[in-house]
């Protein structure tokens, strides 16, 4: 059992505990998810039967195409679905507690205490008629409402000095910070309560690539300070590779293959994965494109069997006709794959 210092929510900001991190079981598990859209067009299923684990301090790569399902995921764990859209099954247990079966209060007041989002474009997530300040002190007093003023304040200015923002960010608004500043705040505003898992999604989008690598150490330096499991959401293969333990593909709703970072690079299993880091550049193929043939499929009209089998250099007959279900490999990671039946 590790023990780390974290500040205690119901106690001024000055005070702080123990909370005791159990080095057993993971802090968030994901279990058969599944969200559908249901449109004018027909139904299309978002996320199908999505389940993984995290444990605590662990940082999750979330990749994909566009139109996978990643940022339905981080929605969907925040239960921040809208119509036309439905989670239509599974649970998201963080510390023990079902996020799915809370009422929506307690899912609430879940939400920046027990999980965090930190929203892909930060330009357009801040009030801009607001003080940082303010916006900051108002999701504290949400969750908080007997905290004093004082109290809250240096909470707030404490969160943005560990994200290496200046307290006078704390009066500022947001047309006066830059892109990676703005970024910086929402993550700040993401750990205002020491949450158990925090989401990033795409938290990197239109940075340029020195502020891109300032807002990944950022995230990873609070990550290890309040020791929470991090969901990273993006295409960046480069930054993943650096910044997460494991990574987790996704195609047309579904998780492929989930194995650790060093594993994905060096011995991708499934044949998306494997397009995906072929894809890659590299030094030794300068000036050479290797693309992944065709479309990802719409989730209107899947194609029968693995959704991936039209693109697929390794396809079989039955690919085409029978549904591929995950499977444990020796070593613990999961494929989902016919080429894997068996090994497991």
């Amino acid at each position: 059992m590790n023990t780390i210092l974290v500040q205690d929510p119901a106690r001024p900001v000055e005070a702080v505990r123990l909370r005791a991190v159990g080095d057993g079981g993971p802090i968030l598990r994901v279990n058969n998810l599944e969200v559908t859209y249901y449109t004018d067009s027909g139904r299309a299923k978002a996320l199908d039967d999505v389940s993984f684990t995290l444990n605590s301090g662990e940082k999750l790569g979330m990749v994909g195409e566009s139109g996978s399902g990643k940022s339905t995921l981080a929605l969907a764990m925040m239960r921040m679905i809208k119509a036309p859209g439905r989670i239509e099954g599974g649970s998201v247990v963080v510390g023990g507690g079902d996020l799915m079966t809370l009422d929506a209060e307690s899912m609430r007041k879940a939400r920046l205490s027990r999980i965090a989002y930190i929203p892909q474009g930060a330009m357009n997530s801040l009030n801009p008629v607001t003080r940082i300040g303010a916006q900051m002190v108002d999701a504290v007093k949400s969750h908080l409402p007997r905290e004093g003023r004082a109290a809250i304040e240096a909470r707030c200015k404490r969160a943005l000095q560990s994200v290496d923002l200046d307290p006078g960010v704390y009066r500022m608004y947001a047309h006066e910070l830059s892109g990676g500043m703005k970024q910086r705040v929402c993550i700040a505003i993401g750990i205002l309560l020491d949450p158990h898992v925090i989401i990033a999604d795409e938290p990197t989008s239109a940075l340029d690539v020195v502020t891109q690598r300032q807002v990944m150490e950022t995230i990873d330096n609070v990550q290890k300070a309040i020791n929470a499991a991090v969901i990273l959401i993006g295409h960046d293969m480069g930054l993943m590779a650096q910044f997460v333990d494991k990574v987790a593909v996704m195609y047309a709703g579904r998780l492929v293959e989930v194995s650790t970072v060093r594993e994905m690079f060096t011995d991708p299993k499934h044949p998306y994965s494997q397009a995906l880091i072929s894809s890659l550049p590299s030094l030794g193929n300068k000036g050479v494109f290797q693309g992944i043939p065709g479309l990802a499929p719409s989730l209107l009209r899947l194609p029968s069997g693995c959704a991936f089998h039209p693109r697929c250099a390794s396809a079989m007959p039955h690919c085409t006709t029978i549904r591929p279900e995950p499977q444990v490999l020796p070593g613990g990671r999961r494929v989902t794959c016919h080429l894997y039946d068996g090994e497991a």
